[in-house]
Formats: C-alpha cells, structure tokens, sequence
C-alpha cells in the first residue's frame, strides 16, 4: 500500500513542470503546517494525513533533485493552442 496522494505520484509528478511542482509544494507545506497546528490543538480526526503528506512533499524534492542532477528531464512547456 503505497502512503501519499495519487494526484503527487511520481507518474504524474514526472509530466509536470518544475513551476507547477514547486506550486504543489508550496499548497502542500501549508498543509502540512496546518495539520500540524490541529494536532497540536487536538482537532485532527485523520492522523494518517500527516504521514501521507510528508511522503507526498519527499516525492516532489527528489523528483526536482532527479532533474538538477539530470537524472529525468523536465517535459517541454505545453504550447498555448490558438483559437
């Protein structure tokens, strides 16, 4: 059982551009933030969501880290289709 989100598999990581990945980071240290701050306050109901959001945030630094390194490279920027 994999922990984490679909939407931030590595599948789905790899087609995206490291502007958008970092915007999902971004959304997801939020979440993390504000998951730790009603644990502390004792209005969690899901603690797993922690965990699966932690994962979730490991996923996209290696996936950015792979394409420093060039390990993967990151996909062309989609052209903008005229109407």
């Amino acid at each position: 059982m994999a922990v984490g989100t679909e939407e931030y598999s590595i599948k789905n990581l790899n087609e995206k551009t490291n502007a958008e990945i970092e915007g999902f980071l971004k959304k997801s240290k939020e979440e993390l933030f504000n998951l730790r701050f009603q644990s502390a306050t004792g209005q969690l109901d899901n603690t797993a969501r922690l965990k699966a959001v932690k994962h979730d945030i490991a996923r996209m630094y290696t996936v950015l880290r792979e394409r420093e390194l060039g390990i993967t490279a990151e996909p062309a920027a989609e052209t903008v289709k005229e109407k």
